[in-house]
């Protein structure tokens, strides 16, 4: 993995959304033709073997990465919207984040028993949006269930791995 690429091409603004957050804009890493191949080609490395059939992309920068990565692997794509979003039943999950409460939903029949799925956003913070996520895809009750971000945020003292412990594999391509 080309990490120095990534990080060199990875935009931050300070007090975004609000005083105090730094927030990495992956934007930048999406327009680069090269950022975007070593992403793809990272991620497909590390789930090649693993028997993926769906991959749920969180909106909306999630469903960027999981579109490119499922066509890769061969499995279809999920997404997991805000409220309203969808246009079939859906089942929903609230949840709080860094500076405010969202719900996130998915349509009700977007994953059977028979999936092995990873859930895929652009960023691991306080892992709220991801937990909630991660509850609506156990309610399918999947094989199995990934997940995976571009950047997981450390050095502000987020501990959004916590939420994950024991429940399903986490991985990052960038821990900051």
């Amino acid at each position: 993995m080309n990490t120095k690429l990534l990080l060199d091409n990875l935009r931050c603004i300070p007090d975004f959304p609000k005083k105090g957050i730094n927030f990495r804009d992956v934007t930048t890493l999406y327009k680069n033709g090269e950022c975007m191949k070593e992403m793809v080609e990272d991620l497909y490395e590390i789930y090649k073997d693993k028997g993926i059939t769906k991959i749920v992309g969180i909106e909306s920068r999630g469903f960027i990465l999981a579109s490119a990565l499922a066509y890769k692997l061969g499995a279809g794509v999920v997404l997991a919207r805000k409220p309203g979003k969808l246009p079939s039943t859906t089942i929903k999950e609230s949840f709080s984040k860094e500076y405010g409460v969202d719900t996130v939903e998915m349509h009700i029949d977007s994953i059977d028993e028979n999936d092995v799925v990873l859930i895929h956003d652009d960023l691991l913070a306080t892992g709220g949006t991801a937990k909630a996520t991660y509850k609506l895809v156990k309610h399918f009750n999947p094989k199995k269930i990934f997940m995976n971000f571009i950047i997981e945020i450390k050095d502000e003292g987020l501990h959004g791995r916590d939420e994950f412990d024991g429940l399903c594999d986490v991985t990052t391509l960038l821990t900051i």
